[in-house]
């Protein structure tokens, strides 16, 4: 990595003691670190005597500082190298645009600082493997912010398909909608879809086969993607990634023998929020879940994983859901980059 030319000091994931300052560092105050992240740390610290938000870092140094008054992080910076080198902190949470996401952790793992990130963990395969490399030689742990997996309703759907083999799936179907995306790469948005849909199943993609339906008079790389998906569990999938409809939504449904489980997911402006999970068996509704009525960056995960991350590091645990357990999405959200139309692991 080019962005820092020294290494300050090697950072290990210990266990604290009560007593103990367990001091965060965060890096990037933009619009997803004021709606989420933000307010994750500001409820993890305020439950957690021991945690300090020690300081915050933008480029833009003014944000830096609103950013600073409005979560109760004691200092700002403008350079990350300055913040890591003067405070030494315990973790370092990293939500930077998705074009830096790879030099920058890197560089933060190899001095040695434990890493939650921002997905997506990197743009492509390269990428992705560079961010591992770094991980293993520095010897840090690290955890990818795939905030759908630390979903309230997502986690129930998941805890109630793993009291069951994998092989006992059917079929799932996601549905990714937006209203008015015109992203000309959407395929850093579609890649929760991807992650979630293998997170449900509990197996890797083994095959994709992908169609899509451009628009080119809306602008540039617009179009509706289309997976035909087969898992190595032997289950099927069909992943519909829509960013120009009527309706904010992200909808799961898995079919099982007997039994189907209808995913309404909270998320953001979200129509279905605060969520929703349907348990049908053989035409009769036998559970029926309403998201609690808890703030979004709650309800969509966004504190849930925060809260993992900083627990296991606390605890001396390695965190789950680490760099590598993303890169089958990385590869899965290239391909709809490049506009390929198959994918075989």
């Amino acid at each position: 990595t080019t962005m820092f030319r020294e290494r300050d000091r090697v950072h290990r994931c210990r266990p604290v003691e009560v007593y103990m300052a367990f001091r965060v560092c965060t890096v990037g105050c933009g619009s997803l670190a004021n709606q989420a992240h933000g307010p994750s740390l500001r409820r993890y610290a305020d439950t957690h005597g021991e945690v300090e938000l020690t300081a915050c870092c933008d480029v833009d140094a003014a944000r830096a500082a609103a950013y600073r008054e409005t979560f109760g992080f004691q200092r700002a910076y403008a350079d990350v190298r300055e913040m890591l080198h003067v405070e030494h902190p315990d973790a370092v949470c990293l939500m930077a645009p998705v074009e830096k996401t790879c030099e920058l952790s890197c560089a933060i793992m190899n001095l040695g600082y434990p890493l939650l990130m921002e997905k997506p963990p990197g743009l492509n395969r390269h990428e992705r493997q560079e961010m591992i490399a770094a991980a293993r030689k520095a010897d840090v742990p690290n955890q990818v912010s795939f905030n759908r997996r630390y979903t309230p309703l997502v986690l129930q759907l998941r805890n109630e398909l793993r009291r069951r083999p994998p092989e006992a799936i059917q079929n799932l179907r996601y549905d990714f909608f937006r209203i008015n995306r015109r992203d000309a790469d959407f395929a850093t948005t579609a890649i929760h879809g991807i992650d979630t849909t293998r997170f449900l199943a509990g197996a890797d993609y083994r095959h994709v086969r992908f169609t899509y339906q451009p628009f080119p008079d809306l602008g540039p790389g617009i179009a509706n993607i289309f997976m035909a998906c087969e898992f190595t569990s032997g289950a099927t999938g069909h992943l519909n990634f829509c960013p120009v409809t009527g309706v904010l939504i992200e909808r799961a449904t898995v079919t099982l023998f007997d039994t189907t489980f209808f995913l309404n997911i909270p998320i953001w402006q979200a129509f279905d929020t605060p969520g929703r999970l349907t348990q049908v068996e053989k035409g009769v509704v036998v559970a029926d879940s309403v998201g609690d009525d808890e703030p979004l960056f709650i309800a969509s995960g966004f504190y849930g994983e925060n809260e993992s991350f900083l627990d296991d590091l606390r605890l001396g645990r390695s965190p789950v859901g680490d760099i590598a357990s993303g890169l089958q999405a990385v590869e899965i959200a290239d391909c709809i980059r490049q506009r390929r139309t198959d994918y075989q692991a």
